[in-house]
């Protein structure tokens, strides 16, 4: 009969070390039963967890400002082209002949003012021969008046023509200007990501600049990370970071929180910015009632190109760690705990006391504990009853032993 009555203990007990762990079951009362595990040096960590995705450093849509059809595309996705590098051709037809009727409207205007100055040689002379008459008083003042007018007349046409030729020459810049438009040069060092127009597709470039490619700078990569709300007031830029993607999670990589955007992206919907008030509203009280994540941004090096465009990542945003330092299972502490003053209870030789403690870092798996423990001292986890154990061992589970009759 003793044997029985103890058989329910022993199994659960060898479940427990079966399962890995480093528990005891020690009496504390009739019926109660308690369930410690020692207080163990180990390294530890604190995190905060976020979801992110990776963009290139710099993403450009490159477009056109000139309105055509699309005759010729220099790229395809996947190739790498260098500032100035040429991207794609527009006809220039309707350009070039603008810029050809503002050269001929240039050319016409410097011709008057040709013109005028051989006029206003012309006058110089009649107003030099009416002065020498009228000093001989040969002539009349009428004419040496109508002289001098002349002069005056042809000087301001001269200036009027002078204005007209530097707005022609404007006119030809610019015509010159939509010409250079219709061959779509690349803006920076980078990778085609996407043809977003293709070869003879007509483009209207009347309202907005049409998107012929884009182009981003894949050898460095920027994480935009989402932190909750929760989370944000604990992290700060600086914080080392360590992130992995999803498709290859056995393999981390090291990074440093370089900023953290002052609002979430949901500002752009809010009714103070947003154009349409009544479409605003919704959105903005959807908004409230969503979750509120922040953004943290870093950079990592792609030089190898491992990293792709829109790649998921998980972040482990760095709170805390230390090395080798005395560690409990959270689970020990008050729900309430975190950090800094706590209690636990401790079982010694069958007997279980209350004990101050002080906690470091708690990553609500495993607590550092700074003061009030040893190493090797058992900490209480958790209670079981008598009869919740004998019936539990009664049963088989996943890899514990045959039910015993």
């Amino acid at each position: 009969m003793h044997l029985k009555k103890a058989l329910p203990i022993l199994i659960l007990a060898a479940g427990i070390i079966a399962g890995g762990v480093s528990f005891a079951i020690s009496s504390s009362g009739s019926d109660a039963k308690v369930i410690t595990t020692p207080v163990s040096r180990s390294d530890i960590e604190s995190s905060v967890l976020a979801t992110g995705s990776l963009k290139p450093s710099r993403l450009v849509a490159v477009g056109s400002q000139a309105s055509g059809r699309i005759v010729s595309l220099k790229v395809a996705v996947g190739d790498t082209v260098k500032t100035r590098d040429l991207i794609a051709e527009i006809d220039s037809t309707t350009q070039d002949n603008a810029l050809k009727t503002a050269q001929a409207s240039l050319a016409n205007v410097e011709a008057q003012r040709a013109e005028r100055v051989a006029e206003m040689e012309n006058a110089t002379l009649t107003l030099e021969r009416q002065q020498a008459i009228y000093m001989k008083q040969a002539g009349s003042k009428a004419d040496l008046q109508s002289a001098e007018a002349e002069v005056k007349v042809v000087a301001a046409q001269i200036q009027s023509l002078d204005a007209q030729i530097t707005a022609a020459k404007v006119a030809v810049e610019t015509a010159q200007a939509d010409v250079g438009y219709t061959r779509i040069s690349a803006p920076m060092d980078g990778t085609v990501l996407a043809i977003v127009n293709q070869e003879g597709r007509t483009v209207n470039a009347t309202q907005s600049a049409p998107t012929i490619v884009v182009l981003g700078d894949l050898s460095k990569m920027t994480v935009r990370a989402e932190i909750s709300e929760a989370d944000i007031t604990k992290v700060s830029a600086g914080q080392k970071v360590r992130f992995n993607v999803i498709g290859d999670r056995t393999k981390t990589y090291d990074a440093t929180l370089t900023a953290i955007e002052p609002a979430p992206e949901s500002i752009i919907d809010d009714s103070s910015v947003a154009t349409s008030s009544s479409g605003s509203s919704s959105s903005s009280s959807s908004t409230s009632s969503s979750a509120i994540y922040y953004i943290g941004v870093f950079d990592v090096e792609n030089g190898d190109g491992h990293f792709r465009t829109y790649m998921s990542a998980e972040v482990s945003i760095i709170l805390g760690s230390a090395k080798n330092v005395l560690t409990i299972p959270s689970s020990a502490l008050p729900e309430t705990a975190a950090t800094g003053a706590s209690r636990v209870r401790v079982e010694k030789d069958g007997v279980v006391e209350t004990r101050k403690v002080e906690i470091g870092l708690n990553n609500k798996i495993t607590a550092e504990v700074i003061s009030g423990l040893s190493e090797g001292e058992r900490v209480v986890i958790g209670e079981a009853s008598a009869t919740t154990a004998s019936t539990s061992s009664s049963k088989r589970g996943p890899g514990g032993p045959p039910p015993m009759f």
